[in-house]
């Protein structure tokens, strides 16, 4: 029998693989020596008898090894069948890097297994080299955290660690509690680390305890009084769709909803909030997913004139910032699957909405126009670069049923929000649990693994391409995502420019504090990792790139106007505001 921590390796890996563990990340390092050794055979194309069949990917930084671990729990998900995704650390500082992932997961509700490699009880407290305390370093962000002493080989100690890999996937995947998350096993480990027999133990029986879901038949309740408009969250899902599809209601859904197609959603939604004859006459919100990117919405969800309405069928809590939610369901009630709404007032959404999308195409449209003239009258581009909007328009139009995008946050995910115009469901994923710009590299180079013979491309801010570049390190032995990152870059957080921080009075300090401007050099970062990287300004050379096959990992910089955004959408909303004049219901 091989040494202890080997062998509790093995055991462990061997349940993990037998409880539906399909994918593990690997970020190298001493402490973790056993599952690294384990999970090698695992992967290998000759397997020892009795090692299971696992796919391995290896990271250098821990921090990109757990986000690509949430990209690949995101793919599962998205392809209808969630699994934990693993992902292994050695000890110290090693496990703290996992934190921004962790988040992440938490809020997104996705199914991590934190294997954390420790140094044995007996060091803690010493003063021993990378030794820190990791159990529980994770809070609450965590549906599980198990401290597991190392093994010594004691009987029983297969069995009951076996039946701790049963709890902790149960718990990650919140067959319990309808509320999925990360899970910690902070796993003990003493010397020797390596194995000294290539013979794996022969499994035992793992079997996932049958645990019954704590759920709530929906009662009948009447269809919420009118008039009813349907938001649609980070997250939501197709019902949304369906449900304002079936009862004639206007549908505001964000571009992660997966509820963003169909004649009933409305696109410039955040624009006409503010309208009286519009959001001024909403009686009753029906609630889905996650609502994290408008203002007007959040004002509107807080209203005490609105009864709103949640539909969470997971999870122990449910969205409410507001605190102004007036009934929590786990599913739509049946009565509410018929004709409900008047149809005057869906149709007063969809007119105003396309005189906005008008509004805005004929003002992006001209701005353009005037970029080409001063270009021709210099005989070059100005160099000014592209509107956000104008970027986010040609990406989103460049997403086709199949494809997939994954957004990154702050002013990409809220330019696609007022610019996509589906009319048949796409896929749309992003780290909305906390909304951070962190990891979105990594996110959707796992999402790229995870959905591989789709094509799939991720839109993101200068900021947060510079943050996760890591992402773009590939290692000879490992897969490389196919996989178009597309750069909006205005040398800044442009984004903060559009809130209160911007304001005019605040100039002095804006830039230093806010604005972060730098000058960067993307072409030559993406060279030093050996990634094929083109740079464009106008919108021809932008659909040129998008038009490309996407094979491998390429980089497209599009240059993006930073002049003033806070001008711009003030310019936008005039606009629309314009054009939908005095329209009323």
């Amino acid at each position: 029998m091989t040494a202890p921590a080997p062998h509790a390796a093995r055991v462990l890996v061997q349940a993990l693989a037998a409880l539906g563990v399909r994918d593990v990340v690997l970020a190298p390092g001493s402490r973790s020596a056993p599952l690294a050794y384990a999970l090698a055979d695992a992967a290998a194309a000759h397997r020892p008898e009795h090692a299971p069949a696992l796919r391995l990917h290896v990271r250098v930084d821990e921090r990109v090894a757990g986000f690509l671990a949430l990209g690949l729990a995101r793919a599962a998900r998205e392809s209808g069948r969630p699994r934990p995704v693993a992902v292994v650390t050695t000890s110290g500082t090693a496990v703290a890097n996992l934190h921004p992932a962790v988040l992440e997961a938490h809020h997104a509700g996705l199914p991590l297994l934190l294997l954390t490699a420790d140094r044995p009880h007996e060091l803690r407290g010493t003063g021993a080299n990378q030794t820190t305390v990791q159990a529980g370093l994770f809070g609450a962000a965590v549906r599980l955290a198990l401290d597991v002493p190392a093994p010594t080989g004691r009987p029983g100690e297969d069995r009951d660690l076996r039946h701790l890999a049963g709890r902790a996937v149960a718990a990650a995947l919140g067959t319990r509690t309808a509320d999925p998350g990360p899970v910690q096993l902070d796993l003990a480990y003493r010397e020797p680390l390596t194995p000294d027999t290539a013979a794996w133990p022969e499994p035992g029986t793992t079997a996932l305890a049958e645990v019954v879901p704590a759920t709530t038949a929906v009662p009948d309740r009447p269809v919420p009084p009118g008039p009813v408009v349907v938001v649609a969250g980070d997250g939501a899902g197709e019902q949304a769709r369906r449900l304002a599809e079936v009862a004639s209601w206007p549908l505001l859904a964000e571009p992660s909803s997966g509820a963003r197609s169909g004649p009933h959603a409305i696109s410039a939604y955040r624009l006409l909030l503010g309208r009286p004859e519009l959001g001024g006459r909403i009686r009753s919100v029906v609630l889905f997913g996650r609502p994290t990117l408008s203002r007007p919405v959040s004002a509107l969800l807080a209203r005490e004139d609105v009864q709103l309405t949640v539909i969470a069928p997971t999870g122990a809590d449910w969205p409410d910032a507001g605190r102004a939610a007036d009934l929590v369901l786990p599913a739509v009630p049946p009565t509410w699957w018929q004709p409900a709404g008047d149809p005057h007032w869906t149709a007063d959404w969809q007119q105003a909405d396309a005189r906005a999308v008008a509004a805005l195409d004929t003002e992006l449209a001209l701005l353009d126009a005037v970029d080409e003239l001063a270009a021709e009258a210099v005989g070059t581009t100005s160099g000014a670069g592209l509107p956000g909007p104008v970027v986010a328009a040609a990406v989103t139009a460049a997403t086709r049923p199949g494809d997939v995008l994954v957004l990154g946050s702050s002013n990409p995910i809220r330019d696609a929000d007022l610019m996509a115009r589906w009319s048949e469901p796409v896929t749309v994923l992003a780290n909305r649990g906390l909304a951070g710009i962190d990891g979105t590299i990594s996110t959707a180079s796992g999402v790229a693994l995870g959905l591989p013979g789709r094509r799939v491309r991720a839109l993101m801010g200068d900021l947060t391409f510079l943050h996760d570049a890591g992402g773009l390190l590939h290692l000879d032995a490992e897969q490389r995502p196919d996989l178009q990152v597309v750069v909006m870059n205005d040398g800044g957080g442009s984004i903060f420019a559009t809130l209160e921080h911007g304001a005019a009075e605040r100039a002095a300090v804006f830039e230093r504090i806010f604005g972060t401007a730098h000058r960067a050099d993307l072409a030559g970062l993406c060279a030093g990792y050996r990634v094929p990287h083109r740079l464009v300004r106008t919108r021809a050379e932008l659909t040129a790139a998008l038009d490309q096959p996407v094979t491998g990992t390429s980089v497209v910089e599009v240059v993006v106007d930073r002049a003033d955004r806070r001008a711009l959408m003030e310019r936008l909303s005039a606009a629309v505001a314009a054009a939908v004049g005095g329209q009323s219901g």
